[in-house]
Order: C-alpha cells, then structure tokens, then sequence
C-alpha cells in the first residue's frame, strides 16, 4: 500500500477561494451535509458553539482551484460547486521532506492558523526513513537521528496547540522487514520501531495534541498480526491508533476493526497473548463472547483510534477477475466516491473522529496493475504522478459521494 501524497502545509492558495464568483459558493456549506456534527466549516469561519471541536480546512490544492473554473467557464455549474465543496470539506495537511526549520515553520503556520479560528488541524506527518519501502511515495528522512531532529521541530512548533496527529502512515502496517528491505540482523525495522516510539512519546507528551499510531486497514493485517507491532510502536504512549488511511474499506468495516484492535491492545497490557484474540474474520457473535469476557467495559482504559473516511463511500474496488497481473486494487480505482464527511462525534466512545486524511482528488501514483504501461489499464489514460491533481479521479468522488456531496 502507498498513499501517494504532497506536503500542504503552505496556506496561501485560501486566498484563491475569493476570487471565486459568489454565486458559485454561496449556500455551499450551509446544508445538511457540511453542517453534520458542526465540523465541516468554511475556511476562515469560527467553530460552532456547543457541538465539540470543529476541524480545520487547509488550502486547497491550487490544481483543485483551476479545475473548479474551468468547470463554471463550461456551464458545468454542478460539477464545479461540488468540487469545489469537496476541497472546502476539513481534511489533513500533510507533511514530509524539509528541513526542521522548514517543517517547523509550515506546522507552526498551520497551528496558528487553525487556533485563529477556533478548529483543530490534523497533521499527517510522513518522513519516516525508508517510507512505503521505497515505492511510489518512497523517501523520508535518511537516519534515525534526522528523523527525530524532523520529530522535535514539529513537536516544537505544535507546542501548546490543539492538533491531532497521524503519525507516519504504512510505517507500522509496512515494516522494512515486509519488503525485503531489511538485513538478517532485522536492523531496519528495529531502527523503525525506535524512530516511531521516540515520535509517538515526544509529541503525546504535548500538552493539547492526540497522537495516533499506523494499524493499516480490516483487509491487510488480521488482529493479532498488528496488535504486536502497535506495542513495539509504542502505543501505551499514544492515544491510540487510525485506520484506512488512503483506502476504501468501509465504516462499518474500519469501526469493528478498531474495536477488536482496542479489545486486544487492553488484553494484551494485561498480560495476555495476542494470538488468542479474535480477528475480524472471526464469527461476530463468537467475536463478542471474547471482548466481553476479555476487554475492560470502561473505554478510558482502552485505546481509541481515528479512521478515513476520504474515499471510501462506494467501498473497495475488486477488480475483474483475472483481468490485471497486478490489480493494485488501492491504487487509483475506479468508480470510487467521498465518504461520509469529517466529524469528532462518532457515536462511538472508541471511535474518536472520521476524518479525511488522504487528500480526495490528489492521484496514488503511475497504478500499471503489473502491465508495461505507460497507461493504467483500469482507466485507459496515464495516471498522474503520486500527489499531483487528478481531475477525472476528483469528479468521480464527488459524482459517485455516499452520501452526496451536494
């Protein structure tokens, strides 16, 4: 799995949005769908009163901002004002290469920015060494001890701020011992667990931010298989762990997914072996008897976790059988829509927020599905570049959005 992301952590595209014309904007986030649980705010607006903590709306990608005008300049009024709702819905600012002063200028930018208007900014934080094992998204920072010197400018600059922290997608679900990338020693993925414990206890240890460590998705790891590696990822020291980033399962899926990851974390922290828990393939009911018998009833002892809700409204694409060497059923599938909109009130005492941490829109990368390309054969084009805007892709998640984003 990759996620296939830029860092935007820069605000000036926001001003962009005023020379939108007002008859485009206006009324577009006074419905039902962006007032839901009071979080999904205009860029600039104050939080709503008495309906918990709003999040906060970065700059759109300018890209975004250009298909939108060209979209009115065609009569395509519809297209254009839901896409354009799409980038004014809160999601994450995500960040990654720089150097600490420059990191810790962009976050501090954004925490400021965010404390203005009274909203809590999500920050996906991605340089961890060896990241996505090289692939589409490859990179980070090249030691350990870059790493943490990148980790202490951020923790730096969010200081006192509210904020809610992603902490390194596919580092715990992607260990360099998944792919071939480590030594006999396992050296590279020990590193791993170092760098991802010494950033999950530095900026817990913040007094306003949550931090939430790397558990994948319900269709990669079972529950027993990643309980092991949030411990060694230090998760006693977080608030606890997110989901689904840059996929496709459903809510549904990702919520029972948690709960029994939650169950087996306390169990564990009890001193019980994770490989008698229950996974999410295990029958419900029988899955039920365990977390009752086994799980604390009080959800202040357990971990919480977070999910993204992005672009999984139409659930995961499975491709046609035999169809593709390769499916790369995450990259950049077909048909997919918005998913329900960010909120801190779930309804679910585990389930702290659903939020949009992938940025809807931005493309996973050159998806071949294991063809020579250059074109991805599930859309017949060449996809765009891991991170850059894909207009096509944007238009079908908002056409296909469940429930609907206008």
């Amino acid at each position: 799995m990759s996620l296939r992301t830029r860092p935007r952590g820069r605000l000036g595209a926001a001003a962009a949005l005023l020379a939108l014309p007002l008859a485009l904007t206006a009324g577009l986030l006074t419905g039902p769908a962006a007032a839901q649980e009071g979080t999904a705010v205009r860029e600039g607006a104050a939080a709503p009163p008495s309906r918990g903590p709003a999040l906060h709306t970065p700059a759109p990608n300018p890209s975004a901002l250009t298909q939108v005008r060209e979209l009115k300049g065609e009569g395509r009024f519809a297209e254009a004002a839901g896409l354009l709702r799409m980038v004014r819905t809160p999601q994450a600012v995500w960040y990654h290469g720089a150097t600490p002063a420059e990191v810790h200028d962009e976050v501090r930018a954004v925490v400021r920015a965010a404390a203005r208007r009274g909203t809590v900014p999500v920050l996906a934080l991605y340089n961890v060494p060896g990241r996505d094992c090289s692939q589409y998204s490859g990179g980070g920072a090249s030691t350990t001890a870059e790493y943490q010197a990148w980790v202490d400018a951020v923790a730096r600059a969010v200081g006192g701020h509210r904020a809610i922290v992603v902490l390194e997608p596919d580092s715990l679900a992607l260990l360099p011992s998944d792919c071939g990338q480590d030594d006999a020693q396992g050296t590279r993925t020990a590193a791993r667990y170092t760098e991802i414990r010494y950033a999950a206890t530095l900026l817990a240890g913040l007094p306003r931010t949550k931090v939430y460590l790397d558990a994948g998705h319900p269709g990669w790891h079972s529950v027993r298989a990643i309980v092991p590696r949030l411990a060694g990822g230090g998760v006693d020291a977080a608030d606890g762990f997110y989901l689904n980033v840059s996929n496709y399962h459903t809510d549904a899926a990702n919520v029972r997914y948690g709960k029994l990851i939650s169950a087996c974390l306390a169990y564990e922290a009890d001193g019980g072996d994770p490989a008698h828990c229950p996974d999410q393939w295990t029958p419900p009911a029988e899955a039920d008897a365990w977390v009752a018998e086994h799980a604390p009833t009080d959800p202040s002892r357990m971990k919480h976790f977070v999910t993204d809700s992005s672009r999984n409204g139409r659930g995961p694409w499975t491709a046609p059988a035999g169809a593709y060497p390769d499916p790369q059923e995450w990259c950049n599938p077909p048909d997919r829509g918005l998913g329900a909109r960010p909120t801190t009130r779930t309804g679910e005492p585990l389930h702290d927020a659903r939020l949009w941490i992938k940025i809807p829109g931005e493309s996973d990368g050159l998806c071949l599905r294991g063809t020579p390309g250059p074109q991805d054969p599930a859309r017949g084009m060449v996809d765009p570049k891991a991170g850059a805007w894909f207009p096509e892709q944007a238009l079908e998640l908002v056409r296909l959005a469940q429930p609907p984003i206008v």
